[in-house]
């Protein structure tokens, strides 16, 4: 069983950054995370202290970051065992179009599949749904993405950094026949094993 954590803001918020350092399967700087960047990140940037210096902010310790490189993606070893998978906030499109690009997904899935527990926020929780077309909304598709299934840990959508702006947007889903949506406000998290 893969514990799966969802929210809006992760580690930046107190609330949900609680929930998820309570729940980590070892204590945090003990934690081997794999950590895929958003659409922001460039081949330079992964390959710098950038990533390892902000997850280290929230507690992992240096030896136990492995950065997810989307320009060279057969450089992770897939037999590395992983405790944690991380996908933050960036644009929703973007990251996703890397992970399927880089084929990142059915590494994702494999080290769930060996218990790894998935933290996704904001846009790394997007992508754990069934879904993302509806983030269109919130983040601009200038990628050129077609398909807009999520890696379907959470078969539903959600609704990120809800607030009651975001209510006619949940109204119209509805409507549309949608059958599973959450409303993740900035403090909110949901958590569900798979």
């Amino acid at each position: 069983m893969a514990k799966i954590i969802l929210s809006s803001c992760d580690f930046r918020n107190s609330d949900s950054a609680k929930y998820i350092y309570d729940n980590l399967p070892c204590p945090v700087d003990q934690c081997k995370v794999l950590y895929f960047p958003n659409e922001k990140a460039t081949e330079e940037a992964i390959k710098s202290i950038k990533f390892y210096q902000r997850l280290s902010e929230f507690g992992f310790s240096k030896e136990n970051i492995y950065v997810f490189n989307y320009f060279s993606p057969a450089e992770f070893d897939v037999n590395t065992h992983i405790d944690v998978i991380y996908i933050s906030g960036g644009n929703t499109f973007g990251t996703l179009k890397r992970i399927k690009e880089s084929r990142a997904e059915k590494v994702i899935l494999d080290c769930l599949s060996r218990g790894a527990m998935y933290i996704g926020g904001s846009a790394g929780a997007h992508i754990a749904s069934r879904s993302i077309q509806h983030v269109a909304k919130y983040d601009v598709d200038t990628y050129g993405l077609t398909d807009f299934s999520g890696l379907c840990l959470f078969d539903g959508i959600l609704i990120c950094h809800y607030s009651d702006l975001r209510e006619k947007d949940y109204r119209t889903l509805i409507e549309a026949g949608e059958q599973k949506i959450i409303k993740l406000r900035d403090q909110d998290f949901m958590v569900f094993e798979i």
